[in-house]
């Protein structure tokens, strides 16, 4: 027999399968003893957003969806027709770990609509989900996976923030010399614990840097991990008393943290497209650095401690653009080094994959492979190279005047990071 839940949900159009989770994440509360609800969104910057509802607030949450002011989130709008609806996605639905067992506390991203029902075009899940289906139209799936960076700073005796490393450990060193293992371990624990499978951590090559990666999977589970994890770092590192830093050079003199972003293209036609596809990411890269490196301080990165400069790729080489990584599973994949973490991993997935799709519609190849250090190569070799931006100023201008960029993304977009420059 029909609830008045699921009547409501046949009046308002939705499928079946979507009628069966949305009980099921009611019963899901229910049984879970979940008194909060996070409905998370994000603005045109990846920042986080989010408003918390009661569980008898669901029912209204999935069938109008929750109002909110969108002249309030950065790159949304004015104030004249500012009321905005988040709609849940119940696929995305996890319990916060870290919260109390009385009174559990769960989250789900959401659409965001228009009053009447129309998706909200500058929303950045939609971009990528626009994205995806571009891809699906040519028969081409890509799979993402992000490797993360990130420091582990202390706070003083007031619990104000310092620039003091929790540890003087360096590359994938083990404690007592490494102070972050319990972190990275409570970290990987409350992922599992919302669905997102770690697959290695260690300390990185900064005094007190670390790197959880966990496995690929489709751009926008890969988006939504991405989030999911940056926001759980901050949260596990914030409840141990210290504080966590992706910002891409928080130390001068030591390495930045990158957004290492590898992807791999799967193609209906069974035909390997990957060759191309790069092709296209290196012809764009430079009109879309903006978006992947959006603010001044990641220009202080790019060209120092194995953060790359140059448009160039090769195999196994860690001082180029694009590494082809070695594999013994005989599933190719690609690394883009120079994407750091303060990118909108919506938006960064989505250019690279309108950029890979341009290298297979015109059928691009990539330039030969540059089998040599770039950070030790001669003038001669250095000056045959394209350049990525270096600074913040190049990056826009090189946005503002690429077609590219103005096709597959809101004009909103880009005038919201250029502003950053004034």
């Amino acid at each position: 027999m029909a609830t008045e839940e699921h009547t409501i949900l046949v009046n308002k159009g939705f499928t079946e399968d979507f009628m069966n989770s949305y009980e099921d994440i009611l019963n899901f509360v229910e049984e879970e003893n979940i008194k909060f609800i996070r409905l998370a969104f994000f603005d045109v910057f990846g920042k986080q957003k989010n408003i918390a509802i009661m569980p008898d607030e669901l029912k209204r949450a999935f069938t109008e969806g929750i109002t909110f002011d969108a002249s309030s989130i950065d790159g949304f709008g004015s104030e004249v027709r500012s009321d905005l609806f988040l709609r849940p996605d119940p696929t995305t639905m996890s319990i916060v770990p870290w919260r109390p067992l009385d009174g559990r506390v769960a989250k789900m991203f959401c659409d965001i609509e228009y009053p009447d029902g129309r998706i909200y075009e500058k929303d950045p899940r939609y971009i990528l989900k626009q994205a995806v289906r571009k891809a699906a139209e040519f028969g081409i799936r890509v799979n993402f996976g992000a490797e993360v960076e990130f420091y582990i700073f202390k706070r003083d005796e007031n619990g104000d923030k310092t620039r003091i490393p929790q540890d003087d450990a360096s590359y994938m060193d083990i404690a007592p010399a490494d102070h972050g293992e319990n972190i990275r371990r409570d970290i990987s624990f409350a992922l599992v614990d919302m669905g997102i499978r770690p697959e290695a951590s260690h300390h990185e090559m900064g005094p007190g840097q670390n790197e959880v990666d966990f496995r690929y999977s489709d751009a926008l589970t890969a988006a939504d991990n991405t989030a999911t994890f940056k926001w759980v770092v901050k949260s596990i590192a914030n409840s141990d008393g210290v504080w966590a830093d992706f910002s891409p050079k928080p130390l001068a003199d030591q390495p930045g943290n990158g957004m290492h972003i590898n992807f791999s293209v799967e193609s209906q036609d069974g035909l390997d497209h990957s060759p191309a596809f790069m092709a296209g990411i290196l012809d764009h890269i430079r009109e879309i650095t903006l978006f992947l490196n959006p603010i001044r301080e990641s220009y202080e990165r790019l060209g120092e401690m194995k953060a790359p400069a140059y448009v160039s790729w090769s195999e196994q080489n860690r001082s180029q653009l694009i590494r082809i990584p070695a594999t013994r599973s005989g599933i190719k994949r690609m690394e883009l080094r120079s994407p750091d973490p303060m990118c909108n991993p919506y938006l960064a997935y989505a250019l690279l994959i309108y950029a890979g799709l341009d290298g297979i519609e015109r059928k691009l190849q990539p330039m030969q492979p540059l089998d040599i250090n770039l950070f030790q190569a001669s003038p001669e070799v250095i000056d045959t190279l394209k350049r990525l931006p270096q600074s913040f100023a190049e990056a826009v201008q090189l946005a503002e005047s690429s077609e590219f960029v103005k096709r597959v993304l809101p004009e909103d977009y880009l005038r919201s990071y250029a502003e950053q420059a004034l």
